[in-house]
């Protein structure tokens, strides 16, 4: 009896309209945040599709984790990209933004600012990312920290995280990482490296890395020179954007400091959508969404949320193309990979920390919880069980034991 062939990383993937398939289903089902998004990549493009190696995965991840912006949105973004060109990032992009955007534009035009989930199910979502993160690490450390001394750079990285909960410190430590790295790691040359198929030139990346500091530096003057709320709601949001590290949680108090502050959203109005924005799947940058929805721009709400969505995405288009054409060259010389590899266990603590703040904390309150945790985390891990089932499953008892 013949067994079926594991999926394999065919042409039928590589038109736009397959990758945006793939990533919209990844969209209705990522609850978590970035770092359960992490999670739900790797199993669907590492272990299940085989679009790249696990190697490959944690250079892309290291990559997004210096760049500014939603970390998680970016690798979605450099997959498509290398999968099916620009089109294929735009595709990717769209499948995993546009469900959580326009549930949260519905939920600001109904103004019903009131929890919108039934809270055991809102619990169930929450204590299901403990698995899905766990899984990642669990996943990625047994390939990615091999020694004593990847396994203590995990362990130091997680620590300082914990300890420093700065929006500095995360780029500063994964510097540090890939200088012990390079000083103490014996790179080894591996023939079998998973290149990214790019299609994109370094032209092309210089143009947008130039195009990304025009738009940064340009938009303020713009908008002080031509008196329009939606130029300055443009300015704001592309400026939050491109300047918010870890992206995340780490967007929340920007977001309230260009809206809440100028009058554009008031306190309650903001809260609300936060809570909302919790509710559902994908990005956590699609609160933008929401926001710009609620404004009063003289536009229909839906479109000035799009065009608020739209704003504090496009700085990280520019940034993947501007980066991935370089960052492909250097990861294949021996001392980047050198450094690469302190970076990736360094990737690995960042996840293990946030499993603890805020994955753990914020959903581990009672034994209860624990053992629905991890019995999510054996249906991913062992059985092997498909996320979005896991995460049903979950949401469903949370329900029943509300």
């Amino acid at each position: 009896m013949t067994q079926a062939a594991p999926r394999r990383s065919g042409e039928v993937d590589r038109s736009p309209w397959s990758v945006f398939l793939i990533f919209l289903r990844l969209g209705l089902t990522s609850f978590g945040g970035p770092v359960a998004h992490l999670g739900y990549f790797r199993d669907e493009f590492v272990v299940r599709r085989r679009w790249l190696a696990e190697r490959s995965y944690a250079d892309l991840v290291a990559l997004c984790q210096f760049l500014p912006g939603p970390a998680s949105s970016q690798v979605g973004l450099a997959l498509g990209l290398s999968r099916a060109g620009y089109r294929g990032a735009l595709a990717a992009w769209a499948g995993f933004t546009l469900p959580s955007a326009l549930a949260l534009i519905t939920f600001a035009t109904s103004l019903v600012y009131q929890n919108s989930l039934n809270a055991g199910v809102l619990q169930g979502l929450k204590v299901v990312a403990v698995a899905v993160v766990a899984q990642a690490v669990w996943g990625m450390a047994r390939t990615l920290c091999l020694d004593r001394l990847r396994v203590t750079l995990m362990a130091s990285t997680a620590v300082a995280i914990l300890l420093l909960p700065f929006i500095w410190a995360q780029p500063l430590i994964l510097v540090i990482a890939g200088l012990l790295g390079l000083w103490l790691i014996s790179p080894t040359t591996n023939a079998q490296q998973d290149a990214l198929p790019l299609q994109v030139s370094r032209r092309a990346g210089s143009l947008a890395l130039a195009l990304f500091f025009i738009l940064l530096l340009g938009l303020p003057l713009l908008a002080a020179l031509i008196p329009s709320q939606m130029l300055a709601l443009v300015d704001s949001f592309y400026r939050v954007g491109s300047l918010v590290f870890g992206g995340g949680h780490v967007v929340l108090p920007l977001l309230e400091a260009e809206t809440v502050q100028p009058g554009w959203v008031d306190a309650d109005t903001f809260l609300a959508g936060y809570g909302a924005t919790q509710a559902v799947p994908g990005p956590l940058f699609t609160f933008s969404a929401f926001l710009g929805t609620t404004m009063n721009t003289g536009l229909p709400g839906w479109i000035a949320g799009l065009i608020c969505l739209l704003a504090i995405f496009l700085p990280s288009f520019l940034l993947v193309i501007g980066a991935l054409p370089f960052w492909a060259q250097l990861r294949h010389s021996p001392r980047t990979q050198a450094a690469l590899a302190g970076i990736n266990a360094a990737v690995v603590g960042l996840l293990l920390a946030a499993l603890y703040q805020p994955v753990w904390t914020s959903a581990i309150n009672t034994a209860q919880d624990f053992a629905l945790a991890l019995t999510a985390f054996v249906a991913l891990v062992f059985w092997k069980l498909p996320p979005w089932l896991v995460v049903l499953a979950t949401a469903a008892l949370g329900w029943l034991s509300a």
